[in-house]
């Protein structure tokens, strides 16, 4: 396989320009022309999505003759396009891979894979056309996609570098965190796309949905509640900034904590000073994330499962753990008022409606089939309804509603969360003929007494477990309707005539078939798929879709469907339903203004800017400083008046370690990697250091399971340095305290107390405490000053079983070298004397003090090893008819006989 010339590539680009493999609007032709003109880092908005720019330039490239390297990727994004294109995966065998990339063409390549395949030369580097780089947002320096870049600039100085995002609220946390992703990404131009650019605003124009927002208000114990949770979150917040004064806490604020994003924001500014919170502010945090969850669960839930997640906090464990919010008059008034909702004045089980329920109901039987029958070319039977949701158990909950209908999916849902009803409200008198009644016996058990339907009844009755499973799992949902529209008068209030569509399991949606309409329930993003809501919109093409939560994402991905439509097709009418004035309406606005406060400050700092080219050898300070390191491999240097020469520095790595960021980091210091499967050690950066590394986590699980103890012994024995690295996250505290890093099983003092006992079975090892891989790296460039390169095969050849030449350990019975090293009086400096110059077991205790300090050469340490090997065990009665110890070491000799 011959790869044409980076030139011929640019021009056969260019003659395909004009033909597109996906069809574009006007400002993704812009974009696409953008990106292929010039190396670049494109940010959008969020829901305009970059997959059909992607689309195109895999087209482009995708051919022999060009070798296009795609990181980063989703597992979705690299199963849509490798769909699409019919593309190839790359082996697990290196051998494999090596002949596969010679072959040409796209290929999606994780980026741990290509960092090793790089380094043992198995990519063709200078012949790379091009890499494209996903999820730009999170790329950093120390990153695998940022070492992979620099790799790949060192030998290719004419490929391109193309990154994408759909995140710009994430290029805002950070002091320059876009200058610092475009020089880890090597690129040169920033390409900005907010939504409201003037030629989306234009391309979007051109065909629009119809748009209906209704505003649903809630009911008043609703509106009540939300007043409470607002109230105490303010309280929360209050306090909590009252007593941090001296800690930044802009962005804790009651608006921000409504939104997706507050988890983030909490982490971003409390994660590297969480040991130093006392245990009251951590108290307000969690609450904060609790009632976060409350305010957020009164707009989603139904009234029944409100009540139940309510309750789950009015008790006496909880108050112990919290902060002291349920003790407030808005506390009392929430439990109050919750119950409310669910039982009447006379305890009765009367729980109140969802109000988007009757809006819901009044669209699929109402105003949609209204609007069928004015257009008159449209037919019923042949509509297709969409209706999107926040999450999986939302979906769960308008599927039971539609099939079931209120009444009994409320009752269902009391009967789930092991609700008290002692009695009913006389609407539920027609429901049922006998209530289920719970005992002990019938726990985990499903019980004969089921609730009945009178008239037709519905036959979908659902068992608890596969209740829950189904809620938390599933995130689409296809109903058809049981009757027919003009009986639906004539049927009881209390009857549901949805019902599930059979076919949904065997079939696609593109091949469903059915003389009745569709109404198909779905999430924003199924399982995390940002391409789930396109491709449904896509296969589906439904005539009338219903926005049941609010999501600026899914709202733009509409726009942008409609946009795309044929002339010949019908418009799309849009429902919008959505709490008026309250904190769904504004977690929607804030999300709105927040991204467009990131794109005004990304479009500010371009404009002040100044990014240096990487093109034509023209490189950063910092990567010209590394190309002149790894380029001078003989450095000449004075030394006792002689010129020596100084290899480049080596340092070899385990394979497994390439998931962290150390290797990277090692690499831009400008040390040479050898990536290699070794069983001893993570790091060998001489013949005689080897560095075992652990995080915290690693740590932790490696001491309780022995695990760390057999590693220590390993590398004891083979090498005469060695080191247990424990290394820190550096956005994580440096200090080895509190609930954030150890296990509520084990104590700080537990750790500290098993690693002085492992300090004292080992005396050579050395613990070295690193607050974050950029120390670390430091430290070994450090170690590596005048030392020797190890040695690849020597490292490679040691395994747990073997030992190596320069320790002589060979020589010596390691059973009794170990022994003996633990007696009092043997040191590390005079084990090696003893183990030469004695004989066995029996020969040492024989030896008298004067004999002892001969080969001991220390007076004070020869006493104490004779004392010990002559003091008289008293007898114990206890243990008459047991044997004292396993294992003899008597009469065998210290050296190994060959």
């Amino acid at each position: 396989m011959e790869f044409i010339s980076n030139n011929d590539t640019k021009g056969a680009v260019d003659s395909n320009k004009t033909e597109a493999k996906s069809p574009l609007l006007q400002f993704e032709k812009q974009i696409f022309t953008d990106m292929q003109e010039k190396d670049g880092l494109l940010i959008m908005a969020k829901g305009i999505n970059y997959n059909r720019i992607l689309d195109n330039i895999i087209w482009v490239y995708k051919d022999p003759g060009n070798l296009v390297l795609v990181l980063n990727s989703s597992d979705e994004e690299e199963k849509y396009f490798m769909t699409k294109f019919n593309l190839s995966s790359l082996a697990n065998n290196g051998a494999e891979r090596a002949r596969t990339y010679l072959e040409g063409g796209v290929f999606f390549v994780s980026t741990r894979i290509l960092v090793v395949d790089l380094l043992k030369n198995r990519v063709p580097v200078t012949h790379i056309t091009g890499i494209i780089v996903l999820r730009a947002h999170t790329v950093l320096e120390s990153c695998q996609e940022a070492f992979v870049l620099r790799l790949y600039r060192q030998k290719n100085k004419t490929g391109f570098i193309k990154a994408f995002s759909n995140s710009p609220i994430s290029f805002t946390f950070g002091y320059h965190q876009v200058e610092k992703v475009m020089r880890a990404l090597f690129v040169t131009e920033l390409y900005l796309w907010p939504r409201f650019h003037g030629v989306i605003i234009k391309s979007l124009k051109s065909r629009q949905a119809e748009v209906v927002e209704l505003q649903i208000p809630l009911t008043t114990k609703a509106i009540h509640i939300q007043m409470c949770l607002l109230d105490i979150m303010n309280y929360t917040v209050k306090q909590l900034k009252s007593i941090n004064r001296t800690l930044d806490m802009q962005e804790i604020t009651t608006e921000n904590c409504i939104t997706k994003k507050f988890h983030k924001i909490l982490q971003s500014q409390l994660d590297c000073v969480w040991h130093q919170l006392s245990n009251r502010t951590k108290e307000y945090i969690q609450d904060l994330k609790v009632l976060r969850s409350m305010i957020v669960n009164l707009i989603h839930d139904d009234p029944v499962s409100f009540y139940a997640l309510v309750s789950k906090h009015r008790t006496p464990e909880y108050a112990k753990i919290n902060s002291g919010w349920i003790l407030l008059d808005s506390a009392e008034q929430l439990f109050g008022l919750t119950r409310g909702r669910v039982y009447n004045s006379k305890n009765e089980f009367d729980p109140e409606f969802c109000p988007k329920w009757k809006y819901l109901s009044e669209l699929l039987l109402e105003e949609i089939p209204q609007e069928v029958k004015k257009k008159g070319n449209g037919a019923l039977h042949s509509t297709k309804v969409l209706i999107l949701c926040q999450d999986n158990k939302t979906c769960s909950q308008l599927n039971n509603y539609l099939i079931m209908g209120a009444n009994k999916y409320l009752l269902y849902t009391a009967f789930r969360r092991d609700l008290t009803i002692n009695a009913v409200s006389s609407k539920y008198k027609t429901l049922k003929k006998s209530m289920p009644v719970k005992t002990e016996k019938d726990k985990g058990v499903q019980s004969n007494n089921t609730l009945e339907l009178t008239g037709n009844d519905v036959k979908n009755e659902i068992e608890d477990e596969d209740f829950n499973a189904e809620e938390s799992s599933k995130s689409n949902y296809i109903l058809t309707l049981s009757q027919l529209p003009v009986e639906i008068e004539k049927s009881s209030s209390n009857e549901s005539i949805f019902e599930p569509l059979s076919q949904l399991d065997e079939l696609n949606i593109t091949q469903i078939e059915t003389e009745k309409p569709l109404i198909c329930i779905q999430t924003f993003k199924q399982n995390g798929n940002n391409f789930s809501l396109e491709l449904t919109l896509e296969s589906l093409r439904p005539e009338y879709i219903i926005l049941y939560h609010s999501d600026m994402s899914a709202v733009r991905q509409i726009e942008l469907f409609e946009s795309r439509k044929k002339v010949e097709e019908p418009r799309s009418k849009v429902y919008f339903l959505i709490h008026d004035k309250t904190v769904e309406e504004q977690a929607y606005l804030t999300s709105l203004k927040r991204e467009k406060q990131a794109f005004e400050l990304l479009i500010e700092t371009k404009s002040v800017m100044v990014v240096p080219s990487y093109q034509d050898g023209k490189t950063d300070e910092y990567f010209n400083r590394n190309v002149e390191e790894e380029d001078n491999t003989i450095d000449t240097r004075k030394a006792g008046g002689q010129s020596i020469n100084k290899e480049k520095p080596l340092v070899i790595v385990d394979m497994r370690e390439f998931r962290s960021d150390l290797p990277a980091l090692l690499h831009k210091k400008g040390i040479n990697i050898e990536p290699v499967t070794i069983t001893i050690g993570d790091y060998i950066l001489t013949p005689d250091i080897c560095v075992e590394r652990k995080s915290i986590s690693d740590l932790i699980g490696s001491l309780n399971s022995g695990r760390l103890y057999t590693q220590c012994t390993q590398m004891c024995r083979n090498y005469s340095r060695p080191i247990l690295l424990i290394e820190f996250d550096q956005n994580k505290p440096f200090n080895l305290q509190g609930n954030l890093v150890v296990s509520t099983d084990l104590s700080s003092a537990d750790i500290r107390q098993k690693l002085q006992l492992l300090t004292i079975h080992f005396p050579r090892l050395k613990l070295v405490w690193s607050p974050s891989p950029y120390a670390t790296a430091e430290l070994f460039y450090e170690l590596k000053q005048g030392r020797k390169n190890p040695n690849v095969d020597e490292a490679m050849a040691l395994s747990g079983e073997n030992t190596a030449d320069d320790m002589g350990y060979e020589r010596y019975n390691i059973l009794v070298h170990d022994f003996v090293q633990k007696l009092p009086g043997v040191t590390s400096k005079n084990i090696s004397r003893i183990m030469n110059r004695g004989q066995s077991l029996d020969h040492l205790i024989s030896l008298t003090k004067e004999q002892l300090t001969d080969i001991l050469e220390n007076r004070g340490e020869a006493e104490i090893l004779h004392t010990i090997l002559h003091v008289k065990p008293k007898p114990d009665t206890s243990k008459e008819d047991k044997p004292f110890g396993k294992k003899k070491f008597t009469g065998k000799l210290f050296k190994s006989i060959k």
